[in-house]
């Protein structure tokens, strides 16, 4: 009795979202150990269990983060939104300089000796931004001006930023600050105006990259696109593509069995672009791939309800923005490893092997938790106030 009392009063917030955490780590523990025993027997000399320390060790560490992010006060993310967008802009900045090239692009930045992947911080903060700013200018989003200088133009520059080395994460952000901005009542003729003009934004971008350097990624965009409408050339992704519907295809209904995936040793990025391919080989449909897909839009439909019971602005758009950042990367994975979208390289969030990526969901759910933790406090003082006053009755 003593100890549910005291993991009720440490792990508060809406207890589903806190279920589903661990759900997620329990299907990446699992996964990320099967994809990649063959990986770390080859390159860690004979240690299988390479990943696996390393995932367990990082999802100790999110954990961590999610409670002590949790615990933190939500308003304190308003008041210093501002300052995460600069830092997040300071370092892509920083990247594109700087940053370590690996496969022809340079994502990634060197910070004591860990590979820090930067897009994902921008992706995060630019979400948190956009919270604040749309509960600071709910009154005025008819204002173009205003939508322009406070919205577009951040969202604009972050993916500016990105664009260049990581299309697909560019693009996603984009979505994903589209779909916030709908939410939060930013007129559609408006996001419109903003769609058409980050469509003629980006062909201006590939024309100056192709003019102005011999090095770039457009060919590998073209032959994901093409490999994907079909006639195209990239073996590459072609290859990774097959060898997860291999996967998916073999794995049937309950699948072969924890453990017994064949495509592991053959499909590239199996522990994190194509981990749903190697979990429903393992797990099948019914307790691999049907599960997380109700798993993320469960975690979607709680964030609706959590910010529905939010009496002011900012931490409604905070959770419904993080929730639609997370269930919309998810999707974008899945939907690549059977092969419904182009390649993309997102991982599946706190299920892929990763870093930065993991650590960056955790500070998400963090605050999901950190705002129903809130509502749920207030809900129980005012239940408590109610029935003091019906005692006095």
């Amino acid at each position: 009795m003593g100890q549910g009392n005291w993991i009720s009063r440490s792990f508060k917030g809406d207890r589903v979202v806190w279920g589903l955490v661990v759900l997620f780590m329990i299907y990446g523990l699992l996964a990320v150990y099967s994809s990649s025993v063959s990986v770390a027997y080859k390159n860690y000399g004979g240690n299988t269990t390479y990943f696996l320390s390393r995932q367990f060790f990082m999802l100790v560490l999110s954990l961590v983060i999610i409670y002590l992010v949790h615990k933190l006060p939500y308003r304190i993310y308003s008041s210093l939104a501002g300052l995460f967008m600069l830092i997040s802009v300071g370092l892509l900045i920083i990247t594109i300089f700087f940053g370590v090239t690996i496969n022809g692009a340079t994502r990634w930045l060197e910070i004591l000796g860990v590979s820090v992947q930067t897009s994902d911080i921008a992706k995060l903060a630019l979400v948190i931004y956009l919270a604040r700013a749309l509960s600071h200018y709910q009154n005025e989003l008819k204002d173009l001006h205003i939508v322009t200088v406070y919205l577009f133009m951040p969202i604009a520059l972050i993916c500016a930023l990105i664009v260049k080395d990581n299309l697909s994460t560019a693009g996603m952000i984009f979505l994903v600050s589209l779909i916030i901005m709908f939410i939060g009542r930013v007129p559609f003729r408006y996001l419109l105006l903003f769609f058409f003009g980050a469509i003629i934004g980006l062909f201006a971008i590939v024309a100056v990259l192709d003019m102005a350097t011999k090095e770039n990624r457009i060919a590998t965009w073209k032959g994901r696109i093409e490999n994907f409408v079909g006639g195209g050339d990239d073996l590459d992704g072609d290859y990774q593509s097959n060898q997860a519907k291999i996967a998916i295809a073999t794995g049937g209904l309950v699948g072969k069995a924890p453990g017994k995936s064949t495509q592991r040793n053959i499909l590239p990025q199996s522990n994190s672009d194509y981990i749903f391919a190697i979990i429903i080989e393992e797990y099948g449909l019914l307790f691999g791939a049907i599960p997380l897909v109700l798993a993320y839009m469960i975690l979607m439909f709680r964030g609706i309800a959590i910010a529905k019971k939010c009496e002011t602005a900012f931490p409604a758009f905070l959770v419904i923005g993080l929730s639609v950042m997370i269930v919309t990367q998810a999707l974008l994975n899945m939907l690549v490893a059977v092969g419904l979208f182009p390649v993309t390289g997102q991982t599946l969030p706190m299920v892929s092997w990763g870093r930065t990526s993991v650590l960056v969901m955790s500070v998400a759910f963090g605050a999901i938790l950190s705002v129903s933790r809130v509502n749920n406090a207030r809900a129980m003082r005012e239940e408590l106030e109610g029935e003091e006053k019906d005692e006095e009755v």
